[in-house]
């Protein structure tokens, strides 16, 4: 199996392979490395030397290598959520078993034909590595993972794209870019484009640009507003919240994005109180991982007791409102002044 890294680089340096396998969460990435391929392989005829198949054709994969591209070197076979390399549940698809076993032989015995008129490239959600298939693939052509990345992995390609651009940004900003603005690859680099020329060649991107022009994630307002509510700054936490309702933010996501949030602080205390781990207690994903400090900080505001009022206050509210017993917006700034009333 190939890294991200390196399949990039393999790409850069215009090697083409005739055989690929590109899976995972990280869709941008995967997506990217595909238009490399695509644009590595060059011109691009439908139905010619171009092919796509899916889980509606895929019994059609082996015609169409076989199947010459008239007046091409070679044909492009995109073949994406087959459905051939998933996991086999309880419940085996036995004409499914049987066309992968037809395909992983013909991969195999046709390897020298593939080589030299065909670039096929698997491109599933999702892929079971005990597969033959998948074996398969791996001997013969390339695999790659697309995993999301971490939080050090993002920080290397945003001051890449930077440093490209010849503008500069220091790590206690980038982070701070990425707690605002969450880490989803493509938001970032939409984000940081912004940046970048709202600073210039030459400038450096401040923590104040980041406020000013980034759109920010309804989780890391969530954040400042719980700060604010931690330090019983009431007139701030009204102002995140006034300013998220102008944002036209639904009600009812703030009150479910507060609930989820407030819960987390919680888990995070009782995961300090009987030394657990954090990260597997919030269930986060690599490219979650750098928030377990930021959630820590804010879990110290609060007793245990008052995490476990705040939940059940927001529990009551939502029935309320479901039943028209009070405004969602009245409820939930009621709650935002209660606790930032200091404490008798």
């Amino acid at each position: 199996m190939l890294s991200i890294e390196n399949l990039e680089k393999e790409l850069k340096s215009e090697k083409l392979q005739s055989l690929y396998l590109l899976y995972g969460e990280e869709l941008f990435l995967l997506e990217t490395s595909l238009k490399k391929i695509k644009k590595l392989f060059g011109e691009c005829i439908k139905g010619i030397n171009y092919i796509t198949i899916d889980e509606t054709n895929c019994n059609e994969l082996i015609a169409d290598i076989e199947t010459p591209s008239f007046g091409y070197e070679r044909k492009l076979i995109i073949a994406r959520n087959t459905g051939l390399l998933k996991k086999e549940g309880k419940r085996k698809n036995a004409e499914l078993a049987k066309l992968k076993e037809k395909i992983t032989t013909y991969l195999k015995e046709n390897k020298d034909v593939i080589k030299t008129s065909v670039v096929l490239v698997f491109v599933e959600e999702e892929a079971d590595s005990k597969q033959e298939l998948y074996t398969t693939i791996d001997t013969l052509g390339i695999v790659c993972k697309f995993d999301y990345q971490k939080p050090i992995q993002i920080e290397k390609r945003m001051k890449g794209i930077c440093n490209h651009y010849q503008v500069a940004i220091d790590d206690s900003t980038l982070r701070y870019f990425m707690e605002a603005c969450g880490t989803n690859m493509q938001e970032l680099i939409n984000e940081i484009r912004k940046l970048i020329e709202y600073a210039g060649k030459g400038g450096k991107i401040q923590k104040e640009d980041i406020d000013k022009l980034a759109i920010k994630k309804l989780e890391s307002v969530i954040f400042d507003l719980t700060d604010s509510l931690g330090k019983k700054e009431i007139a701030k936490a009204l102002e995140v919240l006034k300013n998220l309702i102008y944002a036209k933010e639904p009600l009812q996501k703030i009150l479910i994005t507060l609930y989820n949030h407030f819960k987390k602080l919680y888990l995070v205390k009782l995961a300090l109180k009987y030394n657990k781990d954090i990260i597997s207690s919030l269930n986060l994903k690599p490219n979650q991982t750098f928030l377990v400090n930021k959630y820590k900080t804010q879990a110290r505001y609060f007793e245990e007791r008052e995490l476990r009022n705040i939940l059940q206050n927001l529990m009551d509210l939502d029935y309320n409102y479901k039943n028209g017993l009070i405004d969602l917006q009245i409820g939930l700034e009621s709650i935002l002044c209660k606790y930032c009333s200091p404490k008798i």
